[in-house]
């Protein structure tokens, strides 16, 4: 009568498990979406700004039945823009039994996370690592934001054709791949497109606090641009110091200067007049844009930068090559993986940041930038 009581007990807790969602074949009838970022220290506006998009994404989705009728659950890391931290929580976000990873926001943190996810094939799509080396010999890592060379090439391109400067001055951070690998495509499109750029300088993250002699470099060599594919933080004591210096050429930055209006402590004012390339402007018009900036302020207290629109896309994105796979969230995270790969080269996505993006195998998305320009403390287009 025990061991029949016993057997009676074990079946009845195995059926409990499987009325709970529990799956051997996955990790339960709800998509975990994970994702890193920085969350606190210098970079935080990206990262709060990914996740607060897609948060509204996936309460979106959820609200409308979920994909498939599967809810959504996302779990966002801070991982301070660190590799080492990044691949931490990777890590803990597997042990949490992610399906998707959504991330990781920086460049650099990307490249260190997107290796190990390649080994345990776990499907990626970053909102704005931007970096070719990010989805290089990485079939499983695909990005949302358009890539370092496209903004290179771009921003050259549309100097050369709407700006039209005597000469330009280049000033980027060497020892940062998001930075280098920017400069490297403006300058060879620029001098394929006739620019003239008479001054290039160069910093590292250990002297990013003083750029007195780039600037006076630049003034001197008759400099009218600057060109700047750098992070906003840097880029904010750079306007701060040629405004000292009383040199005012125009500023052209890339999407990492998004964010330096909402910078703790700078000046928006000194901003006027900054052009930058961005796929998301807050002003436009366009129905998803207007619906998104209105949840946005009401949920945040504030107007959404790139960062935000990209993390919106990015789960969107998922959501439309999950559905055009047919996975569910209880098959193995790496069967989800190598279908979402195959997808991912036949959907077509309209969003915050693109119309019509599409991607190439090599995880790379389609779609153009557009440049806008700080006018009154907001982002208007030209």
């Amino acid at each position: 009568m025990k061991k029949l009581l016993a057997l009676v007990l074990a079946a009845a807790m195995v059926l409990s498990m499987s009325a709970c969602g529990t799956s051997a074949a996955g990790s339960s009838e709800a998509w975990k979406f994970g994702g890193s970022g920085p969350l606190t220290g210098g970079a935080a506006i990206y990262g709060k700004g990914v996740a607060n998009g897609a948060q509204i994404a996936v309460d979106e989705i959820n609200a409308a039945g979920g994909i498939n009728g599967a809810k959504i659950e996302l779990k966002f890391e801070d991982d301070v823009a660190d590799g080492e931290t990044a691949v931490n929580a990777y890590n803990s976000l597997i042990d949490w039994g992610m399906d998707v990873m959504i991330g990781t926001v920086t460049t650099g943190a990307c490249i260190s996370m997107s290796a190990v996810a390649y080994k345990d094939r776990t499907f990626c799509i970053t909102p704005s690592a931007s970096s070719a080396d990010v989805t290089a010999d990485k079939d499983n890592m695909f990005q949302v934001c358009f890539t370092d060379p496209n903004q290179g090439v771009a921003s050259a391109d549309y100097i050369a054709d709407k700006i039209k400067p005597a000469s330009v001055a280049v000033i980027y951070r060497n020892d940062d791949a998001y930075s280098q690998g920017i400069r490297d495509t403006f300058v060879k499109e620029a001098a394929a497109k006739g620019l003239n750029v008479a001054y290039e300088g160069t910093f590292t993250e250990a002297t990013s606090t003083d750029f007195s002699v780039q600037l006076t470099a630049a003034k001197e060599a008759g400099c009218d641009l600057i060109f700047l594919p750098i992070y906003y933080q840097p880029a904010s004591v750079i306007l701060n110091q040629s405004n000292q210096m009383g040199y005012a050429p125009v500023f052209f930055g890339v999407d990492g200067m998004d964010g330096i209006l909402t910078m703790e402590g700078f000046d928006p004012k000194l901003a006027e007049g900054v052009m930058l390339l961005t796929p998301f402007a807050a002003d436009s018009t366009d129905d998803l844009t207007v619906k998104f900036v209105k949840t946005y302020k009401e949920k945040y207290g504030e107007v959404p930068n790139q960062f935000a629109a990209d993390g919106y896309d990015c789960i969107y994105v998922a959501k439309a090559a999950i559905e055009k796979a047919g996975v569910k969230p209880t098959d193995k995270r790496e069967d989800i993986c190598e279908k979402l790969i195959k997808a991912m080269t036949e959907i077509k996505v309209n969003g915050l940041t693109g119309q019509g993006m599409t991607w190439s195998a090599n995880g790379e998305v389609a779609k153009g930038p557009a440049a806008v320009v700080i006018k009154d403390g907001v982002y208007v287009t030209p």
